[in-house]
Parts: structure tokens; sequence; C-alpha cells
């Protein structure tokens, strides 16, 4: 499967999320620099990183947002190319539309830069066929504007609809109902704060991250 990953000015976790993909896929990634207009041909996924972009100004991604390639992402996404928002990307897909609710500055205001315990509330997803529902899994994060926040009705949509795919199981930044990942209605776009490409491998301590991404290469590929 090919796959790419956008880097915008800012983006600190590209190379993470490219050497992720590598090793599961066997295939370089891709990396598109968030200027071009065009995805290259037949990418089967695409990667938005964490990091910075723009510095955060503004609204944490709403620059990025309106970079030119994010036009081709919004586009790929509509006719079901897997897209997966981590960190940085998650509030770039926010304020880009393709996904709902906003990220706001953390509870308490803070810089957090942990591991945490996650639940996999939906294990039906393309992104999450290789957890099961309930499970608890540990990754970390590092973040300032991870609070994800949405009213009522679009909290209710997206638990009733199955959309919430992790949760926190612990206290980390003021997240409406505890959410940490959510899908799109159509279940191709998943935006998570936590940092799946940093448990990978046994190196790192653990490999939580990692299912993640063979999921999302079986049901792709």
């Amino acid at each position: 499967m090919k796959t790419a990953v956008i880097v915008f000015p800012g983006s600190n976790c590209d190379r993470d999320l490219a050497v992720a993909l590598e090793q599961v896929t066997g295939r370089k990634a891709e990396m598109v620099w968030h200027g071009a207009t065009d995805l290259p041909d037949g990418v089967g996924l695409i990667a938005l990183p964490g990091g910075f972009s723009y510095g955060d100004y503004l609204r944490a991604g709403a620059m990025s947002a309106r970079s030119p390639i994010m036009r081709a992402v919004v586009e790929a996404a509509g006719r079901g190319v897997p897209v997966l928002g981590v960190c940085n990307g998650f509030q770039v897909l926010t304020e880009a539309g393709l996904l709902p609710g906003a990220l706001m500055r953390n509870a308490g205001l803070n810089f957090v830069c942990r591991d945490v315990r996650l639940t996999v509330d939906n294990a039906q997803s393309a992104f999450t066929s290789r957890y099961d529902a309930g499970e608890e899994i540990l990754v970390p994060v590092a973040h300032h504007d991870g609070n994800f926040f949405a009213d009522d009705e679009t909290l209710d949509r997206l638990e009733g609809e199955g959309r919430v795919a992790f949760r926190y199981a612990e206290q980390v930044n003021g997240s409406a109902r505890s959410i940490a990942g959510i899908l799109n209605a159509q279940g191709n776009v998943l935006g998570m704060m936590p940092h799946p490409e940093r448990v990978i491998e046994a190196a790192h301590g653990r490999s939580d991250g990692r299912r993640l991404f063979e999921g999302l290469l079986e049901t792709v590929a």
C-alpha cells in the first residue's frame, strides 16, 4: 500500500509517522509538502502528523487546514481514502471540516507529555479492527491543545453512531466525555490526540500502537 505523510511548517512527528508506516507496509512513505496541490498517484492512506504547524498561531491547526494540499486531502477522503490525523493532525482535520468539534487548551493550561491509558470504544473500524472493544492500551500523548470539545448534540451523535474510537481511561486534558479519538460518518477518517506511532516496536517498551497500522494495512491493502 502506498502511503503519504503531509508535512506542514512546524510538523515534528512526520518522520515518526513515516517510519511506523514503512515498518508495517514494507514500503517507503511519500513525504508531501503542504504547498503541493496534488497527492501522489495511487495513495491508499494519508497521514497528518503531530507537531506545532505554524507555531499553533491563530488556533492549533487552523492555518494548516488552509494549505493547498488540504483540498486534495478533503477530496481523497470524500472518495473513501483512509485519512489518519495524529495530535496536530487531529486539530487540522477538525479545522478542515473533516471531523466535528474542536481541540481547545488543556484543562489546567499545562502541556501534557506522558503515557496515558486508553480504552478502545469502537473495534470495528478500519483503524481499530486489531483491537477488542473495551480493551485498555497504553499510548503516549504530547499536547497543549488536546481538550476535545463539541456541543451535546454532536457528542450524542458521535456516541450514538459509534464514532468514538478511543477514550481516555484517566484524566488527561479535560476532553468532553473523555474522548481521545473520533471517526467521520463514513469511518475512513480518524483523528486522535495520542501518538500510536511512538509505540510500534519492542524498543519503545511496548507496541500497543502497531495494531492500528496493521489493521489499516489488512483492511485497505
